[in-house]
């Protein structure tokens, strides 16, 4: 059994690793000048005409939003992260899971439900598993971070 108060590491290693490839595969299509993201669904070009910044710019920033979700994750489990104080942390790791789970949301409802977008089932099984292990690394730091209570005995 699993020791609830225990940190597992292993969830912030796997939601790094997805982030940084979130980021190179938005970097392989901003190098291309194209929106989407490889083996996405396509993105038609009246779409990527209708941003308010060209495609290449916005996906630069989509990857460098990536690479630093990925350096978040592995904050929740190195002892430098653990010196951000926990309020902050929590903040900026609930604003990180409206964008995971946006995201995964809108993966998971065209896979399985088909609201137009193109994802396929494989993406929501992704998505499934992108969310399950953001929330799992979430509930990891927030375990392992707790504040001890002073006198309190636990039977």
């Amino acid at each position: 059994m699993v020791d609830p108060g225990r940190s597992r590491r292993w969830p912030a290693y796997a939601v790094a690793v997805l982030f940084l490839g979130y980021a190179v595969g938005k970097a392989a299509f901003a190098l291309q000048a194209r929106l989407g993201f490889p083996g996405g669904p396509p993105v038609s070009v009246t779409e990527t005409e209708s941003y308010f910044m060209d495609a290449a710019t916005a996906q630069w920033f989509a990857s460098a939003s990536g690479v630093v979700g990925a350096c978040v994750a592995i904050a929740t489990v190195t002892a430098l992260g653990r010196r951000v104080p926990r309020t902050l942390m929590l903040l900026v790791l609930a604003g990180m899971l409206l964008a995971v789970g946006g995201g995964a949301g809108v993966m998971i409802l065209d896979a399985f439900v088909g609201i137009g977008v193109g994802w396929q089932w494989h993406h929501g099984v992704l998505g499934i598993l992108a969310l399950g292990l953001f929330l799992e690394m979430t509930r990891s730091y927030a375990t392992s971070t707790r504040p001890v209570a002073v006198g309190r005995v636990d039977h």
